[in-house]
């Protein structure tokens, strides 16, 4: 990143070394504003997703998983509504490090022998059979 100024003589060195030093420190502050951004969106999809996952899997999880997952979710929202980008890293990290037992407990339910992980894993032939159906279904409802 090169600052070229014009004008010569104009200048004293002292001005010249001024306003590089401001354009340093705007470039930081642009750059820290942009991560920052970058942190919520990332928080956003990421509090989106993990209040999908509860609520579709509610019946799988255990209740204090679904209970300290949900809690983070709730602080990672809170800390967005705020202006405070250190919170919303804060609370993006946690939720991220404790979203893992909710696939933990969905994982380790679809391995129980109840028929679930048959269902999970998709046994090939019912599974296409299905999915055909699927399909079918919808290009009739297009067609309407």
């Amino acid at each position: 990143q090169s600052m070229t100024i014009t004008g010569g003589t104009a200048l004293s060195k002292e001005d010249i070394e001024r306003m590089v030093k401001d354009a340093e420190e705007h470039a930081a502050e642009d750059k820290a504003r942009r991560e920052a951004a970058d942190t919520r969106n990332t928080s956003e999809q990421l509090a989106y997703s993990v209040d999908k996952l509860i609520a579709d899997n509610a019946d799988k999880l255990p209740e204090e998983v679904k209970t300290e997952v949900q809690a983070d979710v709730d602080a990672l929202k809170a800390a967005l509504e705020g202006t405070d980008d250190s919170a919303v890293k804060t609370a993006f990290e946690k939720l991220q490090a404790s979203q893992t037992k909710l696939g933990e407990a969905i994982y380790a339910q679809a391995g129980s022998p109840d028929g679930a992980e048959g269902a999970a894993a998709g046994e090939p032939a019912a599974g296409a059979d299905e999915d055909i159906v699927d399909a079918e279904i919808v290009d009739e409802d297009e067609k309407k």
